[in-house]
């Protein structure tokens, strides 16, 4: 896997920040602030490689919070009902939810032709006020979950003996790497993923190529729809709890995350390990104020000030691009 130069400079800025914390705060350079950020941003690494894939077709869901949200609860509230204790039953249920949400706004946006950004804010409203409607908006707190909630979501793949007690992996890591290699696999491996890029380049030449902008749509957004469910659940176990209104308001860091990782908002561009750096990017800084003294007012700075340098770094890319292009007609005339 050939590393962007966009990613060296992503790595050099983590490396360097790390570096400046450690100064003001030695306690930071530890295992366990590594382990905290694994467990903290697995939910949004899960989440980054659906909308990474709907970015590629040249399209946008700030609704994938609102799905992880109405597919975790509505599982969650069916499991009461029956007395379901299972983690993989809330996580099949979840998913299933939303896989029907994420089909819905593909068909939207096929059929209305409407910019995807308008539509699926739309519907992230539309989903949530179905859910507070249909399945109600009541708290379930630990005492009322069941037990293999919090085991899950608590659970260590690797534990460490540290200084202030045992310090361990999160189990989360597990379903955020089999997320990320089969994103890999459909990217670079299947045509599915060919006629996602493909779309996102150019639907006119897709089409040309046989591609169905149609099929590809839905399963681009059918698959953050899933990831949504699997990211909302993996977030109940963690917390131990069900909000009815946690979650919905975080979706533009995620979105941030992307871009910062060198996604192109008009498609065609973006990588797994820039999206996957972007979103610990977001996540050290979040998890670093303290260690600075800060308070959390300053992470939407920071996150800011990097999302201006990405985005104004990739327009001169592409400006720089199109100028070698041009030029180089011209040299062929």
């Amino acid at each position: 896997m050939q590393i962007e130069r966009s990613e060296v400079i992503l790595l050099i800025i983590i490396a360097l920040y790390a570096l400046g914390v450690a100064v003001v705060n030695p306690a930071f350079l530890s295992i366990e602030t590594v382990f905290d950020l694994v467990r903290t941003s697995s939910r949004d690494i899960i989440l980054v490689m659906g909308l990474l894939l709907i970015m590629l077709s040249g399209g946008i869901d700030i609704s994938f919070m609102s799905m992880a949200l109405v597919g975790s609860y509505c599982a969650t509230v069916i499991m009461m009902r029956y007395e379901f204790s299972s983690v993989a039953v809330l996580i099949t249920l979840a998913c299933c939810f939303g896989l029907i949400m994420g089909l819905f706004n593909a068909l939207l946006v096929s059929w209305l032709k409407l910019p995807p950004f308008i539509i699926t804010l739309g519907t992230m409203n539309l989903f949530h006020g179905l859910m507070a409607t249909l399945a109600g908006t009541r708290t379930y707190g630990a005492g009322i979950l069941p037990p293999s909630f919090n085991e899950f979501g608590s659970g260590y793949l690797l534990e460490i003996e540290g200084e202030y007690g045992v310090i361990g992996l999160s189990v989360s890591i597990i379903p955020v790497a089999l997320v990320i290699v089969l994103t890999w696999f459909i990217i670079y491996k299947t045509m599915l993923g060919r006629g996602i890029v493909a779309i996102g380049n150019s639907e006119e030449a897709a089409l040309r190529l046989g591609f169905r902008p149609l099929w590809l749509r839905l399963f681009a957004y059918g698959y953050i729809g899933v990831l949504a469910g699997l990211a909302g659940s993996l977030y109940i176990c963690q917390v131990n709890a069900v909000y009815p209104d946690k979650m919905i308001g975080e979706e533009l860091m995620v979105v941030a995350g992307a871009v910062i990782g060198g996604t192109s908002i008009s498609g065609g561009k973006g990588k797994i390990f820039g999206a996957i750096l972007g979103i610990v990017i977001i996540y050290l800084l979040k998890s670093t104020l303290i260690f600075l003294g800060l308070s959390a007012s300053w992470n939407n700075l920071f996150v800011g000030i990097i999302l201006v340098l990405s985005l104004s770094f990739t327009a001169y890319q592409e400006k720089m691009r199109n100028q070698r292009h041009l030029l180089f007609k011209v040299e062929s005339r």
